[in-house]
């Protein structure tokens, strides 16, 4: 995959980003990563909220390379633009966030207690590495 290919699918599109942009993008990071921890919150928010915090990570790096995602299938296209941003030692946790897509999509949308008390563990350890 690439940025070309990418803007030719009209899935991505350019993007000038802004110091306060990456801030508030930085305060949601840290405002997941640290709800994602809170003991007596369901595995299945703990979940989706690392997630979301690797999922806003992703939408940084895109940002710094001067993209945004648009159109369908965001969440997707987010990973595989950031993997295009960060470079190939980006590929494991690309990867295993585009797998966690699916679950936190049957989270979100259609099923409760679908998360296991280590896969959220799991998700946020990873969240936060990608962070880093």
């Amino acid at each position: 995959m690439s940025w070309q290919t990418l803007s030719a699918q009209q899935l991505i599109r350019p993007h000038v980003t802004s110091k306060r942009e990456l801030d508030e993008l930085r305060g949601v990071v840290a405002r997941d990563l640290a709800d994602a921890a809170l003991v007596g919150l369901s595995a299945d928010r703990r979940f989706a909220t690392a997630y979301n915090a690797a999922l806003q990570t992703a939408k940084m790096a895109i940002a710094c390379a001067g993209y945004r995602v648009a159109g369908l299938g965001h969440h997707q296209t987010s990973f595989e633009a950031a993997e295009i941003a960060l470079g190939a030692q980006s590929a494991s946790f690309t990867a295993y966030f585009d797998a966690c897509r699916r679950k936190r999509n049957t989270v979100d949308y259609d099923r409760a207690y679908v998360a296991s008390e280590t896969e959220a563990d799991q998700v946020l350890d990873e969240a936060k590495k990608f962070w880093r």
